[in-house]
């Protein structure tokens, strides 16, 4: 068990409440996956005529905590806005907040980013900034009072995996106390254990499960490889070699 802002968190297997075929299928999978929490979009719930209110239900109904997000914010002034108004509607000060900044690959805006975060934060906000694998700008985020990073494995919906797994890797290094969960791109249960073996904390997913032909098995197969993942990273696993190296020893082996 790990921790976000001091609150103990047991599944290390985030979930997104997006794009799934029904309300039931949602229910199932985040039942299947074994998650604690679940993002949640702001705009559900202002919908005219509260027409979010039966998605509000659903998730209270399901007892997992929501991490509300600031998708398809565009600069720091709508982000803040988006934030203080999810506050207000899910009554937590968790945000995961995201500044977009280029709309092909919905690449973070990490200049805003550091700024929106740096205001949230000295209002009270429990920031998880969706960023890249940039040290300078994790540095600047931390500095900014964020303890949680959320950098993507690729582009918001490709299932790429992890595009740059060298920047992951050398990141997970330079911070190794700040809780980092990767957010975006993962396509497949393999990218989720990679990300795990690579000693990430946590995955966030959404469209992998949400758009799969099964959501419901899927979730079931992520949560799998993420446990098995994380596993591999604390036993500790042997380094690539590029010369093949005999598990049988040569001592005792009879010779003709």
């Amino acid at each position: 068990m790990f921790e976000f802002y001091g609150t103990p968190v047991a599944s290390r297997l985030l979930l997104g409440t997006a794009q799934y075929p029904s309300p039931a299928i949602l229910a199932d999978a985040v039942r299947a996956s074994g998650t604690g929490i679940v993002t949640v979009s702001l705009r559900r719930e202002s919908a005219a005529e509260r027409g979010g209110q039966d998605f509000w239900a659903l998730i209270k109904a399901l007892g997992v905590r929501v991490l509300p997000n600031t998708a398809g914010c565009h600069s720091v002034r709508e982000a803040v806005t988006t934030a203080h108004m999810a506050r207000e509607v899910f009554g937590t000060p968790w945000i995961k907040l995201e500044v977009i900044g280029e709309q092909d690959t919905l690449q973070p805006d990490v200049f805003g980013l550091v700024e929106a975060a740096r205001i949230l934060s000295d209002d009270g906000f429990e920031v998880f900034p969706y960023t890249t694998e940039d040290l300078v700008v994790a540095e600047r985020l931390i500095e900014a009072g964020c303890k949680v990073l959320m950098p993507w494995g690729a582009p918001i919906g490709s299932g790429r995996g992890l595009n740059n797994a060298y920047g992951l890797r050398t990141l997970r290094a330079h911070f190794p106390d700040i809780p980092l969960v990767i957010d975006a791109g993962i396509g497949l249960p393999s990218h989720a254990a990679e990300a795990m073996e690579l000693g990430y904390d946590a995955i966030l997913l959404n469209t992998a499960v949400a758009k799969a032909g099964d959501p419901v098995m899927m979730a079931r197969a992520f949560a799998g490889a993420i446990e098995a993942g994380r596993l591999g990273f604390e036993a500790d696993p042997i380094e690539a070699r590029d010369m093949a190296a005999p598990s049988t020893p040569l001592m005792g082996k009879a010779f003709l």
